[in-house]
């Protein structure tokens, strides 16, 4: 075997050399993106640059941490991806052992007899030979290896290895979606709460002045149509509160398909832990939008995706261009015939055989248009996708920026709706004030604590958005490949 890669690479050298500038150019594998030169929104803390790596875990919230890690190990969505990288990695070994030389082992054995009797008048013994059984024995390596003299198998194997960047990128950015998915069902979870807390209150209020009033029309100080006001008042908080407690087991259940967690398990988490917590001051935004979207992995795959299409491009083009194969064995083979035993070594280089397309009905130059098409959308999806991240991360800082400012506005329009509230109250409680009042104090109260309620969860809705607009602590391998979290599925996904 060794004296056939010496013959191979002797007569190949001279070959490959002279046809080493012989491969075809290709389209370029990195393009221009519609960065803007500045964010537009305003940039909480003055867009001080840090790493998002550690998002959760500024809210100080274990449970929320341990929520997101279930959900990871549970979700589909990210056991598909981490399929993919596998599927990826293995269409990458592929390409890469085209470029190699392929061998093959062969093994035989056969036993006959042959032979041919020349009438009747010829000696027992050498008849007897005639017809002695042959035993063949067969051993040998068969060697291939196709040159590549286009760079087409190159460009398969770059290909497949910008699919493999993809994949895995895109493995991350399951993984951020995952996180954000069950961050917005656990903060949706705390906000169900608090409303339904909420509408306790409010049902207790005019459950007990519905009582008071009925006391009173009894004695004759209230007149019946002021309680069947109150009446009808503190049937409508009921349902209201019925309403909202199916809400809040309905919302749970989201969470404990999200979570993979059993339904009594979580609620006694949930039990355990507060109610709410605040959000911490977001520090991770870039002031440089080039940046902040390499943090985003689907960025980053789309990137890889016109890189993968040039390649291509590249290879349906070699296909147009003759092929060079070059073949070997080596080989023995004994044959054994009545204490007969005679063995046969033997080697071959070659066919050196070239293959050259002539007539195939425009089926190359139609792959080769087809790869160019494909090329051309893989960077207009780039481009689109650089756009869709800049607005993405637009949209969350405004809305971000928008729910801060307005949190003081709405605990200051608690605040006074309240202490109105008690002072009505207490007017009615003293006869100063009519039940209508009473009633329409108490319902500006409680659309007010409503809007705060509703104010608190668009104010994390808009901080979870901008975790995921900005790439959910995800960082180029280039860049920082060791920030990567060890989860149990994350180690399927750095491994590449």
């Amino acid at each position: 075997m060794r004296r056939l890669r010496r013959i191979a690479l002797v007569l190949s050298l001279p070959l490959g050399l002279g046809l080493a500038g012989c491969g075809l150019t290709r389209p370029p594998a990195a393009v221009q993106a519609p960065f803007p030169a500045q964010w537009h929104a305003p940039l909480p803390h003055g867009g001080s640059l840090a790493a998002l790596a550690e998002w959760w875990r500024q809210l100080d919230d274990p449970l929320l941490v341990e929520l997101i890690a279930a959900a990871e190990t549970a979700s589909p969505n990210l056991a598909s991806a981490a399929a993919r990288v596998t599927e990826a990695r293995s269409t990458r070994v592929q390409a890469g052992a085209a470029l190699l030389p392929s061998l093959d082992g062969t093994a035989s054995a056969s036993r006959g007899v042959s032979g041919s009797s020349f009438g009747s008048g010829g000696s027992s013994s050498s008849s007897s030979a005639s017809t002695a059984p042959v035993t063949t024995l067969q051993a040998g390596l068969q060697s291939k290896w196709e040159i590549d003299l286009f760079g087409r198998l190159r460009a398969d194997r770059d290909a497949a290895q910008q699919k493999l960047d993809s994949a895995t990128a895109k493995w991350h950015d399951a993984r951020v979606a995952v996180a954000a998915e069950t961050a917005n069902a656990y903060f949706a979870e705390r906000a169900c709460q608090q409303q339904l807390n909420v509408s306790e209150s409010d049902a207790k209020s005019r459950g007990e002045t519905a009582r008071l009033t009925d006391l009173s029309a009894r004695a004759g100080f209230t007149a019946p149509a002021d309680a069947a006001l109150a009446r009808a008042s503190a049937s409508d908080a009921s349902g209201r509160l019925t309403q909202q407690r199916a809400l809040c087991a309905v919302q749970r259940k989201a969470l404990v398909a999200l979570s993979g967690l059993d339904e009594p398990t979580l609620a006694q988490k949930l039990t355990a832990s507060p109610t709410q917590r605040a959000l911490p001051v977001v520090g991770a935004i870039a002031s440089v939008p080039a940046q902040a979207l390499s943090q985003r992995p689907d960025v980053y795959a789309a990137e890889l995706g016109v890189a993968a299409a040039s390649a291509e491009v590249g290879s349906a083009e070699a296909e147009r261009y003759p092929k060079l194969t070059l073949s070997g064995s080596i080989g023995r083979m004994q044959i054994r015939t009545s204490g007969f035993r005679e063995s046969l070594d033997t080697w071959t280089v070659g066919p050196l055989s070239l293959t050259v397309p002539l007539l195939d009905g425009g089926a190359r130059a139609a792959n080769s248009e087809a790869a160019k098409a494909r090329y051309t959308e893989a960077v207009s999806l780039y481009r689109a996708n650089v756009r869709q991240a800049v607005r993405e991360v637009e949209e969350a800082l405004v809305n971000l920026d928008a729910t801060t400012a307005r949190s003081t506005d709405a605990d200051s329009a608690v605040k006074n709706y309240q202490a109105s509230f008690d002072a009505t109250q207490a007017r009615y409680s003293s006869g100063l004030a009519s039940l209508f009042e009473l009633e329409d104090s108490r319902r500006t109260l409680f659309a007010a604590q409503t809007a705060r309620v509703s104010l608190q969860r668009e104010s994390t809705e808009a901080w979870v958005s901008l975790y995921r607009s900005m790439g959910g602590g995800w960082s180029r391998p280039a860049e920082a490949s060791s920030s990567m979290t060890t989860t149990p599925a994350a180690k399927v996904a750095t491994s590449p």
